[in-house]
């Protein structure tokens, strides 16, 4: 990462306590449904500024490669970073906490009236909102890539949605080829 995750608090903003960052994280899971992501980054780098969009996408990388789901990783790394291991416990029970007990409390509910078909059309409508709400995300989070008008960086992008969205080439084989490719552009850019 380009500065560590301790140099992500704004030197103008205090580093957010304890309990803000078990209120900053709750508020991110009940928003969330679906996915947290987009609600994560509203919530550190717009909201509260606590990390800037490039440290949210640095962070956010590292995470992906770390075992688990990658908010969790996000919440531990981030929370630890602040307030070290109370802080990466209370990011993560923040996280975890809320949603897991509305999940139990909407399973209950479900194995009572499941099988209702307007209840069935109400989640598929969610799931359009969830997709939407991903594509605005990744919108987002590539505003720092296009910055450098380096236009090696958009032939990249658009490689991958070729080679992913129209061909339907397995993930893994673009990977394979895009990341070393990624790298060596990165590298070079910043030279």
């Amino acid at each position: 990462m380009s500065q560590s995750l301790s140099d992500a608090t704004p030197s103008s903003a205090s580093p957010p306590t304890i309990i803000e960052l078990f209120i900053a994280f709750s508020i991110i899971s009940l928003s969330g449904f679906g996915g947290v992501l987009y609600w994560s980054r509203r919530m550190l780098v717009e909201q509260r500024k606590w990390m800037t969009a490039a440290e949210f996408n640095d962070a956010y990388a590292l995470c992906q490669i770390l075992p688990g789901p990658t908010i969790v990783n996000l919440s531990v790394v981030f929370g630890r970073s602040i307030r070290g291991l109370p802080g990466a416990a209370v990011a993560l029970a923040g996280l975890i906490g809320p949603g897991l007990v509305i999940v139990i409390f909407l399973a209950f509910l479900y194995s009572i009236f499941g099988t209702i078909d307007a209840l069935q059309r109400m989640l598929t409508g969610v799931a359009a909102a969830a997709a939407g709400l991903i594509i605005s995300m990744t919108g987002k989070m590539a505003e720092p890539l296009f910055e450098d008008n380096n236009w090696l960086v958009y032939g990249v992008v658009l490689a991958v949605f070729v080679a992913t969205g129209l061909l339907r080439w397995p993930v893994w084989w673009v990977l394979l080829v895009l990341i070393p490719l990624s790298i060596v552009i990165a590298w070079r850019a910043q030279r």
